[in-house]
């Protein structure tokens, strides 16, 4: 988005070092990356960071105010109420559109948010790589809010394993061996020292909990969360029955709590005010459908990755909602192809981390990621048999 650097780099690129690059980064965690990796990071510009911060230390404030939780005390669902919450989430991911306003400008937008981490350690194995083989500009970072790598892995450890040793601390999923981000749970453990436990895998004595430790049974004190509980529910009738253990009360302490997945979320976007998040409303509370539903996008609040997105929405798709309370109507937004590209620009979307401390008045910016898309929509089956598009990460000015 800087035109300058984009030119250059664009100039400059090659298919050969491009491979290599992939090649070294495959070669961490040889079969890890299932995702296609992009040809480029996105550059920017302080004055588009200052916009982005803006906009998510906006929404911090809401979280943080001593009533969010009354406010979002129907966001999560019933049957999937976690005992033992906390006071924060550890962990917030902001993920805004870079778009196009009415004067042609570029300005961020909110797409979604979520209380739950992301590619938190396979972004500072992306960058370490990246560098390795293309020239980062002076002055251009992937870590924000101040932090350098090794202030941010610092930051994780006192976030996630605390004051306890690591083999008390464990990143849970579920199969994580087949999940296409399992990159970033081997990149945890290098960075980390904990290991990755299956939910299946978990052994339960009375509150406690363990897991086999090369061999060892050992204790589990705090847990790094990674399970997507729509997901979960997705699952066979045996791992339905062992997940019911995550609903009793356990002598464990959650990283984050797997509640903040819904209490921050598309739930809250109705709730924000701001200039770079759309207009959002929960179905069951519109008295007037807006007459021009075609810059409208519906959205289920209980889904994740884009499952179950209506993106050109007519009357007949909201009449056939059987649940409006569990559903929004969010304002499109118009995504900018501010990408330069060597065929056809791309669209992009950038994830803001926030890293939350026990012990901090708020949340604070640490990294991001980005994602390329030349598609409808940000997404792999929207990408097929295109370049220059897939995970990636942003350098911003400092």
């Amino acid at each position: 988005m800087i035109t300058s650097l984009r030119s250059a780099y664009n100039k400059n690129f090659t298919v050969e070092q491009y491979g290599n690059f992939l090649t070294d980064l495959n070669n961490v965690h040889p079969g890890t990356i299932e995702f296609r990796v992009a040809e480029t990071p996105v550059f920017i510009s302080k004055e588009f960071t200052q916009k982005t911060l803006d906009a998510c230390e906006s929404i911090v404030d809401i979280i943080v105010d001593p009533k969010f939780k009354e406010l979002t005390k129907n966001a999560i669902p019933k049957n999937i109420h976690v005992p033992n919450e906390n006071d924060h989430s550890h962990f917030i991911a902001f993920d805004f559109g870079v778009c196009e306003n009415a004067d042609g400008e570029f300005e961020p937008q909110l797409i979604e948010m979520q209380g739950f981490p992301s590619l938190f350690a396979y972004e500072v194995l992306l960058d370490d790589v990246f560098r390795k083989h293309f020239p980062v500009p002076r002055n251009f970072e992937a870590y924000l809010g101040g932090h350098n790598r090794e202030t941010y892995i610092q930051l994780m450890k006192d976030i996630i394993i605390k004051d306890e040793a690591p083999e008390h601390v464990i990143l849970l999923e579920i199969f994580p061996e087949k999940q296409k981000t399992r990159v970033d749970f081997h990149a945890t453990e290098d960075y980390l020292g904990i290991k990755t436990v299956c939910l299946t895998k978990l052994i339960k004595e009375g509150k406690i909990l363990y897991y086999m430790n090369d061999g060892k049974k050992t204790l589990i004190k705090r847990i790094y969360n990674r399970v997507i509980f729509d997901d979960l529910q997705q699952q066979p009738a045996a791992v339905q029955e062992k997940r019911q253990l995550l609903f009793e009360e356990l002598d464990v302490e959650w990283v984050p709590h797997p509640n903040w997945f819904y209490r921050i979320s598309k739930y809250t976007m109705p709730f924000i005010k701001h200039p770079y998040v759309p207009a959002t409303f929960f179905l069951n509370e519109i008295t007037q459908i807006p007459a021009d539903l075609e810059n409208y996008v519906l959205k289920p609040l209980f889904s994740f990755a884009g499952q179950g997105v209506v993106i050109d929405v007519t009357q007949k798709d909201i009449d056939e909602v059987k649940d409006p309370e569990n559903w929004i109507l969010q304002r499109k937004v118009k995504y900018a192809d501010a990408i330069a590209t060597p065929d056809v620009p791309a669209k992009c979307e950038i994830r803001i981390f926030y890293f939350w401390k026990d012990g901090e008045a708020r949340p604070v910016p640490a990294n991001n990621l980005a994602r390329l898309s030349k598609g409808k929509m940000i997404g792999v089956r929207y990408n097929k048999d295109k370049e220059w598009v897939g995970g990636s990460f942003c350098l911003f000015e400092k």
